[in-house]
C-alpha cells in the first residue's frame, strides 16, 4: 500500500512538473512571437541609418575655401557633380569646380579628371545645342514680328488708301452732279422776248452757256471714267 502511494505520488508530481515546463515554454514562446515585430522594426530602423548616413554626411554643413582665398562659410553641398559641388549657403547657390579646391577636397568627394572633362564636355555640347535653340527661337520670333509689323502697315496703309479713295469718290460724285446741273442748264433756251410781227411773237435769246456745252460734257465724261476706276479700287477687299 505505502509503495503504491509513493508511485501513485512520483506520477504526480511529474505531471505537474511536465505541465510546468510546458506553460513556460508557451509563454516564452508568445513573447517571442510578440517581440518579433518589434525586432523587425529595429533591424529596419538600422538598415535605413546605414543607407541614410552618407548623404547625411554630404549635406551637414561645411567651410570650404578655394585655391584663390575665396570663402564658403556654413555651407552645405547640396549636389555633386563630376566636375565640381554645388553649395548652398546665406550668399546663395554656387557651383565651385574641383580645379578650384585643394586637393583633399577633391579626393573628399571622389574627383575624377577624366570623368570630369568628359562631364564638362557633354555640358557644354548641351548649352551651345541650348544656346543654338534659342537663336533659332528668336530669329523665328524676330521674323514672325517682322511680318506683322509689315502686315501691321499694310493694312494701315490699306485703310489710308481706302480712306483717300472714297474722299476722291465722294468729290468725283460732287464735281458730276454740278457738271450734270450746268450741262442741264446748258441745254435750256436762252431769255425770252416777243418779237415778230406787232411783237405778238414770244422768242428766245440764244444761250450764253450753249457754248461751253461740249466742254462740259467731256468733263463730265472724264469724271465718270475716273469715278468708275475709283470705285472698282474701293470694291477690291470686298471681292
Amino acid at each position: 500500500m505505502l509503495r503504491f502511494c509513493r508511485r501513485h505520488a512520483w506520477h504526480y508530481s511529474r505531471s505537474i512538473g511536465v505541465r510546468i515546463n510546458l506553460a513556460i515554454f508557451l509563454d516564452w514562446r508568445t513573447t517571442l512571437e510578440s517581440r518579433i515585430p518589434m525586432i523587425e522594426a529595429r533591424m529596419q530602423i538600422r538598415l535605413l541609418t546605414f543607407l541614410i548616413l552618407p548623404f547625411v554626411s554630404v549635406a551637414l554643413a561645411d567651410d570650404f575655401k578655394t585655391l584663390t582665398g575665396k570663402e564658403y562659410k556654413n555651407a552645405t553641398v547640396s549636389r555633386v557633380e563630376p566636375d565640381g559641388i554645388v553649395l548652398t549657403s546665406k550668399a546663395g547657390i554656387s557651383k565651385v569646380y574641383f580645379t578650384e579646391l585643394p586637393k583633399n577636397v577633391q579626393e573628399r568627394f571622389g574627383f575624377d579628371p577624366q570623368k570630369a572633362g568628359d562631364y564638362s564636355a557633354q555640358q557644354s555640347a548641351g548649352l551651345e545645342q541650348v544656346r543654338k535653340q534659342q537663336e533659332e527661337t528668336s530669329r523665328q520670333k524676330a521674323e514672325a514680328l517682322q511680318k506683322e509689323n509689315q502686315s501691321r502697315a499694310q493694312q494701315a496703309g490699306r485703310q489710308n488708301e481706302l480712306r483717300a479713295l472714297q474722299s476722291r469718290y465722294e468729290e468725283l460724285q460732287r464735281q458730276e452732279d454740278d457738271l450734270l446741273l450746268r450741262i442741264g442748264e446748258a441745254k435750256q433756251p436762252g431769255p425770252t422776248y416777243w418779237g415778230g410781227k406787232n411783237n405778238k411773237t414770244q422768242l428766245h435769246r440764244p444761250n450764253p452757256q450753249a457754248s461751253q456745252l461740249p466742254l462740259l460734257q467731256t468733263h463730265l465724261k472724264d469724271v465718270r471714267h475716273e469715278k468708275d476706276q475709283v470705285r472698282k479700287q474701293l470694291e477690291k477687299p470686298q471681292r
